[in-house]
């Protein structure tokens, strides 16, 4: 009784009308930093598809009569060209009066030499939605939807097709692979094809929307894309405002085809935390499909503790940007400048356009090849729009150059021990089509090719099937042997299907006794390795493993383990393929099969053990994600440098003590064996344990011992002094002899039995 009272008391009501403002406000997500931003998401927001459908200005509109409202010269906007973010920034001066809303005479002035924003608050209701135009405009990067910054739970529609064509689906240069299912398909579909569909980010934060980029549908058997769309924003998610050109709504012109990416500014940046795209009309024989990017600037907010958790920053000082190719160059020569001790520029051959394929030697001793020191090289840009492996290696050298320099002992010991040689750009005339439209607009696929439309990666002799053929038939290893096998004659006629890029790689590796490598490749976060083609006929997937599966698998590991996001259970596909269950590897051939890799080429026909590091989801991030994606990358890359110096090494001398080059070094119970150097040293890349090793060369005997591997970073060291045979002892006395006359001998020989004879 004396409670209730209580609260009926003029004190106790106050205090219970307190208690629910405070109780409200953490329903609302406001009043702890550090609550979980997940639990904010679900109190402060009601479920979206209870949310109303967008207002039309009539019932009955039709797309056919937006698609007219197109052609009307008061209503068009032109779709901006495909140029490069740089080239964006200089033409945006030129366009000003066309990217700005109409303003009343006296707003702005004339006054071009100063910054001038107008802020226009448009109201309805408790709305307020703040736009603001800019006479210089801010260049603005993706949200990212495409590099899954932005989380399925931020992506919502108003109806989906089904679950494998929701809106977490509808992301830009998404792939729908060969199988489309349920659960992996290459868009976002709305359910129903009429004017009330839309899909909707969120931004979880206040968020400056500066542009929309749009694709289609990817898919092998359907033609789907959106051809006029509406944008909205809203800062509630309830009250929605669309963007205007003057004083109609705006109709932004779509795609025309499903694959290439269409980007269209809005008229002036708008701030606001949600947007949505609203189709007005699409392909005639298709449905609404359509996947895309934002285009906005994150508004800083101290207060949110979500995004002051999650923020990537790195302390490294380095040039994180797009290098075209001169730009490269240059940068290869400010390295060099900076650490002349330990660096050398080469080139390895021109590409078909003449550009020279540069490389970049980081040593103790560069320039030359150091008895008993691997040597190892990463190759990235084999595929010319899978920039990111190529900024990678021009960062990594910087970042090895710079920490030398600073006295990196971890650093300077992997620069003495080991020779290594970093290819940014495998195919600089592919990089520079993909450079030439930016890092949004350039699809899945342009630039990929060699200017003659070759794929670099799988054009490489196929050595699997004349090494199988060979064991089928039982006549192994007396016709093919089981490494070095030799490329076949078809492969070097002129007349073959053989890019320049490719026969100057091959030379490269021939050439340099390489122990390990990788390839950078972009699309996926996985390393594969080999063997990347199917030994049985008419599979298109299967597990073939190498004989040195266990070290492969090994190597792999120890990129994919070191990676940000690579082993991370929580995060998101890329595309279609789940590579958790391998924690972030897979057998290349179990993927897909591909004839004539440079994986499987690299390890039939030399020495080195090659993988595929597929370094992110994105193929081209733009600028702004570089220095993330460094961070992502940077001990991966190191790591697996590393491991160059695992198994065993040594020398083959002969009896003199002299290097014995191309001798065969073979492990007991590995159906595969390495070759020596010039100088008759080799490395063998092996897990931890104890191996029955033999090494033998043509006209020398043969020798056996056990080396150990040990747990330890560093390659246990296994000599061996192998004597030449006495048929090979006979063969160099026959040889010596014959360089001199053999004719004064026999003369002496003859002359010699006539005297016999005389005194007989």
């Amino acid at each position: 009784m004396r409670a209730r009272d209580a609260w009926a008391s003029p004190l106790g009501l106050a205090l219970w009308v307190l208690s629910l403002t405070f109780i409200g406000e953490v329903a609302q997500g406001r009043t702890l930093a550090d609550q979980d931003y997940y639990i904010q998401e679900i109190l402060n927001r009601d479920h979206y598809h209870a949310l109303p459908e967008p207002e039309e200005e009539t019932a009955t509109e039709q797309p056919r009569e937006e698609a007219e409202q197109l052609g009307r010269p008061e209503e068009r906007r032109q779709p901006p060209k495909l140029k490069p973010a740089k080239k964006e920034l200089k033409q945006k001066k030129a366009k000003k009066e066309k990217l700005m809303l109409e303003t009343p005479p006296g707003k702005n002035g004339n006054k071009k030499s100063k910054k001038i924003r107008s802020h226009d608050k448009v109201s309805n209701g408790d709305y307020e939605s703040q736009i603001v135009s800019e006479d210089i405009r801010e260049s603005c990067p993706p949200l990212g939807l495409e590099t899954l910054k932005i989380t399925d739970f931020q992506l919502h529609a108003s109806t989906v097709k089904r679950y494998g064509l929701g809106a977490h689906r509808g992301r830009l240069n998404i792939q729908a692979g060969i199988n489309e299912n349920d659960f992996y398909d290459g868009a976002w579909c709305a359910g129903r094809n009429d004017l009330h569909q839309w899909i909707e980010v969120d931004a979880r934060r206040l968020t400056k929307f500066t542009g929309v980029i749009t694709q289609g549908r990817n898919s092998l058997w359907l033609s789907d894309w959106v051809t006029s769309y509406k944008v909205m924003v809203s800062n509630d998610s309830h009250t929605w405002i669309t963007v205007k050109n003057g004083s109609g709504d705006m109709i932004f012109e779509g795609n025309s085809e499903k694959e290439i990416p269409v980007l269209n500014e809005l008229p002036v940046p708008v701030v606001a935390r949600y947007i949505r795209i609203n189709p007005r009309s699409w392909f005639d024989n298709g449905s609404i499909c359509l996947r895309l990017e934002i285009l906005g600037c994150p508004l800083p907010d101290p207060n949110n503790y979500y995004h002051r958790r999650n923020e990537m920053t790195t302390t490294d000082d380095l040039d994180f940007k797009h290098h075209n190719y001169k730009e490269m160059r240059q940068l290869m020569k400010i390295v060099n400048e900076m650490c002349p001790n330990i660096t050398r520029i080469y080139n390895i051959g021109k590409s078909h356009q003449g550009l020279k394929l540069y490389a970049v030697e980081i040593s103790d001793n560069p320039g030359e090849h150091e008895v008993g020191e691997p040597e190892f090289r990463y190759i990235a840009g084999a595929h010319g729009n899978e920039v990111l492996g190529r900024e990678l290696m021009l960062l990594l050298m910087q970042f090895l150059c710079q920490e030398y320099r600073a006295g990196n002992t971890r650093i300077i010991q992997l620069i003495e021990d080991t020779r290594i040689h970093l290819l940014p750009s495998a195919n600089p005339d592919g990089y520079e089509k993909a450079y030439e439209v930016g890092s949004e607009l350039g699809g899945w696929s342009l630039g990929r090719w060699t200017h003659d439309g070759i794929d670099i990666n799988n054009n490489f002799p196929d050595l699997n099937t004349m090494l199988w053929e060979a064991e089928d038939r039982r006549n192994f290893p007396r016709k093919v042997p089981n490494h070095h096998i030799p490329i076949p004659e078809w492969f070097l006629s002129e007349n073959a299907t053989v890019a320049v890029e490719t026969r100057a790689i091959i030379a490269w590796m021939e050439k340099i006794p390489f122990v390990l490598g990788g390839n950078l490749q972009g699309g996926e976060l996985v390393v594969a390795y080999p063997y990347d083609m199917v030994r049985s006929l008419w599979k298109t997937q299967e597990q073939t493993p190498t004989p040195d599966d266990h070290i492969f698998r090994w190597l792999a590991y120890s990129y994919a383990s070191t990676h940000r996001l690579m082993t991370d259970a929580r995060r998101r596909v890329c595309h279609t393929e789940d590579f958790q269950k391998e924690d972030g590897t897979v057998n290349g051939a179990s993927w897909h099969t591909v004839a004539g890799s440079l994986n499987d080429f690299s390890y039939l026909h030399t020495n080195c053990f090659e993988l595929s590091i597929y370094v992110g989801c994105d193929k081209y991030p733009h600028e702004s994600d570089l220095p993330e994606e460094w961070e992502n990358n940077r001990e991966s890359l190191i790591v697996f440098m590393e491991q160059v110096h695992r198994g065993i090494k040594g020398i083959v001398r002969d009896s003199h003590g002299k290097g014995i080059p191309n001798a065969i070094v073979s492990v007991e119970g590995v159906n595969h064996d390495i070759r020596t150097a010039n100088d008759g040293d080799y490395w063998r890349l092996l897990n931890p344990g104890e191996y029955v090793v033999t090494a033998r060369a043509e006209g020398f005997t043969s020798s056996t011992k056990n080396c150990a591997v040990g747990y330890d970073m560093g390659a246990t060291q296994c000599d061996f002094t192998i004597s030449k045979t006495n048929l090979a002892r006979i063969k160099e006395i026959m040889e010596k002899f014959g360089k001199q006359p053999i004719s004064l001998p026999v003369r002496r020989l003859k002359l010699r039995a006539r005297q016999r004879r005389q005194r007989r």
